[in-house]
């Protein structure tokens, strides 16, 4: 799962972009508790999404033109240039360049080989997220691609990236972790496109969950507030409870129950 910790090729940051922020707002307040604090006049409508005053995530109004509403992830880099030069080296490409983000960092946004968009952020006076791993926070990540192996090479080339893979009922998941990092520095995991049906139709991008208390509470709260639940509370040995959801708004994101950890 993910910690504050961050290393390098770790996601440390996410953002929503949305084409309603206000309603946004009233969304994930009344789901996770969030309160959302404006960066400024400066920062073009940007803000965070704060849970005990600690930030968890971002979000910002974003036009029709740019595509649907979505979450974004964010990996830490070193150097946000020579990452952005690895990805279309390694047939992926840039969609905005790295870019100083007011001295809080340089971020860009690229894609993989399968066009998923993913950011990067090399820390400069934020390092990331406040708060990982807790309840109302992000505590893992999913991509689901059309192609594993060629994921997993983009992402290796690209962020340092290591896969392996941890069997489970019924098959074997393939997980990702940092360079050299070991097992237990695993953050996320890849899924075939094709072997989910929730998914399938819907094409290839990455998943954020956030970890809760109360799944069925909030799925209930998900339809309650007009989102929508793609697949029920839904629990997996060893794992959790999952469920997977979308703002009323468009972005999708699910949340977990974590099993506790044996041992």
């Amino acid at each position: 799962m993910l910690t504050t910790r961050f290393v390098n090729g770790a996601p440390n940051w996410l953002d929503v972009g949305t084409t309603d922020i206000e309603g946004a707002r009233h969304f994930y307040n009344a789901l996770f508790g969030w309160q959302f604090q404006s960066a400024g006049p400066e920062a073009g409508g940007y803000g965070f999404f704060q849970l005990h005053g600690k930030t968890v995530a971002g979000g910002m109004q974003t036009a029709p033109d740019q595509g649907p509403p979505s979450w974004t992830v964010y990996f830490q880099t070193p150097d946000a240039e020579a990452t952005a030069k690895a990805a279309e080296q390694a047939h992926g490409s840039v969609l905005m360049p790295p870019t100083d983000v007011m001295g809080q960092g340089t971020m860009a946004i690229l894609a993989d080989r399968a066009g998923v968009p993913l950011g990067i952020w090399q820390p400069a006076l934020t390092k990331g997220v406040d708060v990982a791993g807790d309840p109302g926070s992000l505590c893992w990540v999913e991509l689901y691609t059309p192609d594993i192996a060629a994921a997993a090479a983009f992402y290796n080339a690209v962020l340092g990236l290591e896969t392996s893979a941890v069997s489970f009922p019924g098959g074997t998941y393939t997980c990702f972790n940092p360079a050299g990092a070991g097992e237990d520095a695993m953050f996320g995991g890849l899924v075939p496109l094709a072997d989910d049906p929730t998914e399938a139709a819907s094409g290839p991008y990455w998943l954020p969950y956030f970890e809760v208390t109360g799944p069925d509470v909030i799925a209930g709260k998900t339809q309650a507030l007009d989102g929508t639940v793609r697949m029920p509370p839904t629990d997996i040995e060893g794992v959790g409870t999952i469920t997977k959801l979308t703002d009323p708004y468009g972005a999708r994101f699910a949340t977990v129950k974590s099993a506790p950890r044996q041992g």
